[in-house]
């Protein structure tokens, strides 16, 4: 049986003393102590992958909070069960003292409420998510009720752009020429320009301008 420690921070720029420095009381050998600088959005992570190759039924793995094992309640469960259950080893997550699978009184009281509580705390946080989104769906709603714009504003056509259309449609100017002209990329035009023939009901005697 040994003790291990799992520290993680979203970047290297991120400093990982304190948690370093929660995990002194319980002298985890440096070598079991595995750290990533990177984002708690999946488990793909290099040290935590080597870290779970090292883990034996039995082991500690000792975490400073549960966001350092990741950021999505979703895949924490997932990923718990994985080390306690198909592994087999015990976590203690130190900021919440009932994340904590070892046995209390010789049962199995602390997996039992290890696991109700963040089931509890994943059901929390869903609800969040859900909640963001329907009070943003609901703000969007209201907005466009009072006839607000929503997202970037369209820049306006440049004054001069129905001649330059009208040019192009009587093949004076290609495409590419006309866009050069008006300052726009060739893509932007020839959306607008294609809106341009379907406003105006113009009809082509070929079936686009020369691109």
């Amino acid at each position: 049986m040994a003790n291990y420690a799992y520290v993680r921070v979203s970047t290297k720029e991120q400093n990982i003393d304190r948690q370093l420095a929660a995990l002194e009381p319980y002298n985890i050998p440096k070598k079991n102590i595995f750290c990533d600088h990177q984002s708690g959005k999946d488990f793909d992570r290099p040290a935590y992958q080597k870290m779970l190759k090292r883990l034996k039924s039995g082991d500690l793995l000792i975490l400073k909070s549960i966001d350092r094992l990741g950021r999505n309640y979703k895949d924490i469960l997932i990923e718990w069960q994985r080390i306690t259950k198909e592994i087999g080893a015990d976590i203690r997550v130190l900021d919440m003292d009932l994340l904590d699978t070892r046995e209390k009184n010789g049962s199995l009281t602390g997996t039992l409420i290890a696991d109700m509580v963040l089931q509890i705390m994943a059901y929390f946080a869903q609800t969040e998510r859900e909640s963001i989104r329907q009070r943003q769906a609901e703000g969007i709603a209201a907005a466009r009720a009072k006839g607000k714009h929503l997202g970037r504003m369209a820049n306006p056509l440049p004054p001069d752009f129905d001649a330059i259309c009208t040019q192009c449609h009587g093949e004076e100017l290609s495409t590419r020429e006309a866009a050069a002209t008006l300052g726009m990329s060739h893509s932007t035009f020839y959306r607008h320009f294609i809106g341009w023939k379907q406003k105006n009901n113009v009809s082509d005697s070929r079936q686009f301008c020369t691109p």
